[in-house]
C-alpha cells in the first residue's frame, strides 16, 4: 500500500448532496464530487486487511484494496481495470449501491469506512474522461446466438459478457429504452440517465444486438425464440408490486410508486403524456405507504413536483440509530436510515398500518390508520393494532411502495411452463438453468427483488453458466 497509515493520518470525508434549495428545483444529481486530491486521500484510508471483510460484503466481489490503492497512486487505468474484473458497470452502483462493502469496511468498526461507493463512481468517471472504457468488440464469433429478455442490471451484465466471449447475443427489452428499472424506476436525481446510454454506446459498438419495443410474449412467442436461438435467459425482473387490500383502495388518487416513477423519467425524458393520465404530487397532501428506497424516491420526486406535505410510513418498527449487540460488524448494520430525499422534507413514521381509504367523488381524500406493535408469540413476530390509536389523516395522493412479490408470471414465464419456487420466483439450478432446456434466469427474476449490485452478481454468473452450456 502506498499509504499503510492513510486511516490514521486522514478522516472520512464524503462527497455529499449539493444545496437543498439548489437541488428541489431540478432532477440532476444530487451528489456532489471531491477534487482528485481528496479522492486520492479517501483511497490511501484503505488499510490493505489482511482479511478483506469488504470483499466478502460486496456480492461482486470487488477487489477493493488493489483498486483503491491505484486511486491513491493515481494509475486510474489499473483502477478501472481491477472494477471492470468484478463489476460491468462501476459507474451505475458507484452511483446507487447502498454500499454493503462499506458497512463491512473494518474501519466501520469506528463508523469511519473507507468511502468505497465513491471513489468506485470517481474511477469510472476517470476511466471514461481518460480513454480508458472504450469499445473492444471480440476478434472472432462463435456463432452462438443468444437471447437475453430484460435489459434491467441483471440482463445487461449478461449479455456484456456473452458478448465479449464471442457469441452473437440480442436483448429484447418491451419498453422504447433500454435499462429497465436503472431507466424508469429510480430518479434522475440519483442516476442520469446519460449514464446509461454511454454505457449503452460501448456495447452497441461492440457488436451487441437491441431489439426495444418488444415485448416477448406478447409481440414474439417464446417459443419461437427457443427455435432461432441456442440458449435463453430471462432477466425480467421482479415486477409484480405487492399491493394494499383495503376498503378504498380502488379511489382515484392511489397508485403504485412504480407507475410514479416510470411516469416521471419519461417526462424528464421529453415523452409527452396526456393530461388525464399525469400524476402530481403538485400542492397536495401525499402518503407513501412503503419505508424502503422506492418509498424514499417517491418522497423526493413528490418534493420536486412542490408537494403540500409529504408522509412516509412503514408498518415495521423504526430500526435503531445505532447497531445493537445482536448486529455486530461486519453484518449489514440494521440501522434507520436518511436518504437525500428524506433531507428535502417529509414525514417519517413507524409502525403504522392503513386500514382504509376515504374518498369524495370517487377521489381518496382520508386514509385511517392505526398503531400497531409487533409481539413474539412462539418464536414467531405477530402484528397487533394498538387499541385507542385509530386517526384520520387528509390525503389527494397515495403511492404504494410496498416492494414486489415475484417476477410477473403472466405472457411468458406461464407460456414456457416455467417451474416457480415458493415465493413465485423463477426456480434455478446451481448452474442458473430453469426447469426448461435452454432457458436460464438472472437476477430479481429468480432471487425476488434485490440490489442492483446482487443483479450484475447473478447476470455475470448466468452468462458464464450459459457460455459453459454452448461449448459442451
Amino acid at each position: 500500500m502506498g499509504n499503510p497509515g492513510g486511516f490514521i493520518q486522514i478522516p472520512r470525508k464524503v462527497a455529499g448532496y449539493r444545496p437543498l434549495n439548489e437541488r428541489l428545483d431540478d432532477y440532476g444529481e444530487v451528489e456532489q464530487t471531491l477534487n482528485e486530491q481528496d479522492r486520492r486521500d479517501q483511497a490511501s484510508r484503505c488499510m490493505d486487511c489482511g482479511v478483506p471483510f469488504c470483499q466478502w460484503g460486496c456480492p461482486v466481489m470487488n477487489n477493493m484494496p488493489e483498486w483503491q490503492d491505484a486511486i491513491h497512486k493515481g494509475d486510474w487505468e489499473n483502477a478501472i481495470s481491477g472494477l471492470h474484473e468484478t463489476n460491468n458497470f462501476p459507474e451505475f452502483t458507484g452511483r446507487i449501491c447502498p454500499a454493503p462493502c462499506e458497512a463491512a469496511c473494518t474501519l466501520n468498526i469506528h463508523n469511519e469506512p473507507v468511502t468505497i461507493r465513491e471513489n468506485e463512481a470517481a474511477a469510472a468517471e476517470k476511466g471514461f474522461d481518460l480513454g480508458f472504457i472504450i469499445p473492444k468488440p471480440p476478434k472472432k464469433r462463435t456463432g452462438k446466438k443468444i437471447a437475453v429478455i430484460g435489459s434491467g442490471p441483471a440482463g445487461l451484465a449478461c449479455v456484456d459478457l456473452l458478448n465479449k466471449w464471442g457469441h452473437i447475443v440480442t436483448l429484447f427489452e418491451k419498453d422504447d429504452a433500454v435499462g429497465g428499472l436503472l431507466r424508469y424506476g429510480i430518479p434522475d436525481f440519483k442516476l442520469n440517465k446519460k449514464v446509461i446510454d454511454r454505457r449503452l454506446d460501448i456495447l452497441i459498438k461492440e457488436g451487441l444486438i437491441i431489439q426495444t419495443n418488444t415485448h416477448v410474449g406478447v409481440d414474439i412467442k417464446g417459443k419461437a425464440l427457443l427455435k432461432e436461438y441456442d440458449a435463453v435467459c430471462l432477466a425480467i425482473g421482479s415486477m409484480k408490486p405487492r399491493d394494499l387490500h383495503v376498503e378504498g383502495r380502488d379511489l382515484k388518487g392511489i397508485y403504485f410508486a412504480m407507475d410514479f416513477l416510470t411516469q416521471q423519467n419519461k417526462v424528464i425524458k421529453g415523452e409527452e403524456i396526456p393530461e388525464n393520465e399525469r400524476i402530481f404530487a403538485t400542492g397536495k397532501n401525499v402518503l407513501v405507504i412503503g419505508g424502503g428506497d422506492t418509498g424514499s424516491d417517491c418522497v423526493g420526486t413528490s418534493a420536486r413536483h412542490g408537494a403540500k406535505n409529504i408522509l412516509q410510513i412503514e408498518i415495521l418498527p423504526k430500526p435503531p440509530e445505532e447497531r445493537l449487540p445482536d448486529n455486530p460488524w461486519p453484518f449489514w448494520p440494521n440501522i434507520v436510515k436518511t436518504s437525500s430525499s428524506h433531507e428535502e422534507g417529509c414525514e417519517r413514521r413507524w409502525n403504522i398500518s392503513t386500514r382504509k381509504f376515504l374518498g369524495e367523488n370517487g377521489h381518496v381524500r382520508q386514509a385511517e390508520m392505526i398503531e400497531t406493535e409487533w409481539i413474539n408469540e412462539n418464536g414467531q413476530m405477530i402484528m397487533k393494532e394498538k387499541p385507542e390509536t385509530l386517526q384520520i389523516i387528509n390525503v389527494d395522493l397515495v403511492l404504494l411502495a410496498m416492494g414486489f412479490l415475484h417476477p410477473v408470471h403472466e405472457g411468458l414465464a406461464d407460456e414456457f411452463g416455467l417451474e416457480y419456487d415458493t415465493r413465485g420466483n423463477i426456480k434455478t439450478d446451481s448452474k442458473y438453468q430453469t426447469s426448461v432446456p435452454k432457458i436460464f434466469a438472472a437476477g430479481d427474476s429468480m432471487t425476488g427483488a434485490s440490489l442492483v449490485v446482487r443483479a450484475i452478481h447473478h447476470g455475470r454468473e448466468a452468462a458464464r453458466a450459459i457460455h459453459e452450456y454452448l461449448l459442451k
